[in-house]
């Protein structure tokens, strides 16, 4: 019998129990099922043991909920009847500590996604190099847009893609007479006030690259502008909060930011949802590697080759797991509606560049977290006061500039050393703000006392 696994945080939360409480329940339910095993078989004739037909292995640590687990677990082991799949559910800030134990605590694949910690683990030299021999890349491309989809060295390869963008619920829309939004700057409209749920980038683990998104279409300056403007029309919602898409299902807001497979799950589940994609996008993939001390190295590459087959990538199309294929081939199997981000980035919607990002998204982290989080009800206030002085008929240019400035100056936002001091993982807990972080709350508190005498 296999043991529980951790089901989607969003199936625990809506059930109102803790991850910690369902294990409970689950090793009770397991405990019950065997007592129960154990009285059947005493009370009936015993069988001549079965043949041996013990499989191999393979040991994946991942993040994908059961809807993705499932049946890739079941697809895979069809193809590959000497092997099995053991499954280790970690999320992506537990699972590099975990990966980094003595022996990597026996995983073969990490199999999630969490771009960040895939890099920690090559830079520490804990996955293999895998060579095209071993797993063929034919039909798989190299880069979607801005979006690298393997490691250059074949450390890691992409096996999905998720799209940022809107969740919205059409009725609610409807009622307000909103538009479905084309981009990020139509969200900065007065319409939008109270009607949007943002993620808090430091608790939310997507969010950091979201807030990047913007900052790289629209330049640093017009892109803290927009985030100032969003940010004062918004409720945030951090982690061990509603989700996203309960936020706006529920009705409380009309429109939240997120990514695609969230609202398709949502929307699996029921939820009066549907999702948009802005012209200015990006994507977040996710990846598959081969630990370097994997104890069944083979049973390994036989999971990758077979998450990037064909048959594999099909599978992401399924209406449980709805996740958008690494493979462009895949695309021809699913329904004429899909979203198709390669043919989006050959319009120019995903430019983003990861890996101009991916250095600065501790220090992207920590600036909005200053600016706009700290003293969020504040900012939410000014940001009202001005539309209604707007509606009046005043002159609120000067307010807006001091609200809409960047919390750092555009040449400091690529520097290097400062990028390594703020420096961190999806999902790691916050901590204390230091000294440089005080002085940008200190300035943006200013600003707003400044906008707010030019209002009175």
């Amino acid at each position: 019998m296999r043991p529980p696994r951790p089901p989607h945080a969003a199936h625990a939360a809506h059930a109102g129990l803790t991850r910690r409480q369902w294990l409970a329940l689950a090793a009770t339910a397991s405990a019950t099922a065997t007592a129960a095993d154990g009285a059947r078989a005493q009370a009936q004739p015993q069988s001549p043991p079965a043949p041996n037909t013990a499989r191999r292995a393979v040991v994946v640590l991942t993040a994908y909920p059961e809807e993705v687990t499932s049946r890739v677990e079941a697809a895979f082991e069809r193809a590959h009847p000497g092997l099995r799949l053991q499954l280790v559910w970690r999320m992506p800030h537990e699972a590099l500590p975990y990966l980094q134990a003595p022996g990597a605590n026996g995983v073969d694949v990490y199999w999630s996604a969490s771009p960040r910690t895939y890099a920690a683990l090559q830079h520490a030299g804990a996955l293999r190099a895998l060579g095209a021999s071993e797993v063929p890349r034919d039909g798989l491309p190299t880069r979607v847009g801005g979006t690298a989809l393997a490691e250059p060295g074949g450390h890691y390869l992409a096996t999905e893609l998720a799209g940022y963008g809107f969740a919205y619920q059409p009725q609610r829309l409807a009622a307000l007479g909103l538009a479905v939004p084309a981009d990020w700057d139509a969200l900065a409209q007065p319409g939008w006030a109270d009607q949007i749920a943002l993620p808090v980038p430091s608790r939310v683990g997507y969010a950091p690259v979201m807030v990047d998104i913007v900052l790289q279409a629209y330049g640093w300056e017009r892109g803290w502008a927009l985030w100032s403007a969003i940010a004062g029309q918004a409720a945030l919602v951090g982690n061990g909060s509603s989700f996203i898409t309960d936020e706006v299902a529920s009705g409380r807001r009309a429109l939240g930011l997120t990514i695609d497979f969230f609202a398709a799950s949502a929307v699996a589940s029921g939820a009066p949802l549907r999702f948009a994609y802005p012209q200015h996008g990006g994507l977040n993939p996710g990846h598959v590697a081969v630990l370097a001390q994997a104890p069944n190295a083979e049973g390994a590459l036989a999971f990758t080759r077979f998450v990037l087959s064909d048959e594999g990538q099909a599978l992401l199309g399924h209406a449980s797991i709805r996740k958008l294929p690494a493979r462009p081939s895949a695309y021809a199997q699913l329904p004429a509606d899909q979203f198709n981000p390669f043919e989006a980035a050959a319009r120019g919607g995903y430019d983003y560049d990861h890996a101009r990002g991916q250095p600065r998204l501790g220090l992207v982290t920590a600036l909005f977290e200053q600016a706009l989080v700290a003293d969020h009800a504040a900012h939410s206030a000014l940001w009202r006061r001005l539309q209604t002085a707007q509606a009046a008929g005043r002159d609120v240019a000067g307010a807006r500039a001091l609200l809409a400035a960047a919390p750092l100056p555009a040449s400091q936002a690529d520097d290097p050393a400062l990028a390594a001091t703020f420096r961190r993982l999806e999902g790691s807990a916050p901590v204390a703000a230091g000294a440089l972080e005080q002085t940008w709350r200190a300035a943006a508190v200013q600003r707003r006392a400044q906008a707010a005498a030019l209002l009175a």
